[in-house]
C-alpha cells in the first residue's frame, strides 16, 4: 500500500520503493496534481502583434492605433495568440487586420514582451507596421480604436509594459 510523505507531497510504493510526486504531464505541457486534480500549464503562450501607425490625414503627423478590448476594459496594441505552426509575423498582421480592419505593411521587429497572463507565461513578439488600407468595424473582441499621437498613446495604454513599444517606434530604442 502506498504511503504518503506529507513533507514532500510524494508517494512511495512500499513494495517497490519507487517514489512518485503525484503529478502527471500530458503532451501539451499541462501538469495535473493527482491528489487534488488541479492543473497547471507551464507552456509559454505564443502571441504576436504590431504597433500600427499612420500619418494623420489632417496634418501628416505620426499617429498610433490602440484597440479597446471590452472583455478586459483595456487599451493595447493589436495582438493575439498564434495559430498552431503560424509564422509570428504573419500572425501579427492577421491579428492587426482582425482587430482593426486595416491591412498593414510590416517594418522593423520591436521588443518581445514576456509576462504572465492568467497564471501562464506569455511571449508576444511585436513589429512596427504601417496601416495601408482598410477601415475599422466594431466587433465583440474590439469595440473601439483610437489613432493617437505617440505621447497620448503612451498615456492611454493600460499596461506600462506596452509603452516601451511606442518609444521604440518613435525613437528607435526604449526610453524610461
Amino acid at each position: 500500500m502506498p504511503q504518503t510523505d506529507d513533507t514532500t507531497d510524494s508517494t512511495t510504493d512500499s513494495t517497490t520503493g519507487n517514489t512518485s510526486d503525484n503529478t502527471t504531464e500530458d503532451t501539451t505541457g499541462s501538469t495535473t496534481d493527482n491528489t487534488t486534480g488541479s492543473t497547471t500549464d507551464d507552456t509559454v503562450v505564443q502571441a504576436a502583434g504590431c504597433v500600427l501607425w499612420r500619418r494623420s490625414p489632417v496634418d501628416g503627423e505620426l499617429e498610433i492605433c490602440l484597440v479597446h478590448r471590452p472583455k478586459y476594459g483595456d487599451w493595447s496594441h493589436p495582438k493575439g495568440k498564434l495559430k498552431h505552426g503560424e509564422d509570428p509575423l504573419a500572425g501579427a498582421l492577421r491579428e492587426v487586420e482582425e482587430e482593426t480592419g486595416h491591412r498593414a505593411a510590416p517594418g522593423a521587429e520591436l521588443s518581445t514582451l514576456h509576462y504572465l497572463a492568467n497564471g501562464r507565461p506569455k511571449q508576444v513578439r511585436y513589429w512596427a507596421a504601417e496601416a495601408v488600407s482598410g477601415g475599422f468595424t466594431p466587433n465583440t473582441e474590439v469595440d473601439r480604436i483610437l489613432w493617437l499621437r505617440p505621447d497620448a498613446a503612451r498615456h492611454r495604454l493600460t499596461q506600462p509594459r506596452d509603452r516601451i513599444l511606442v518609444d521604440e517606434l518613435v525613437h528607435g530604442h526604449p526610453t524610461a
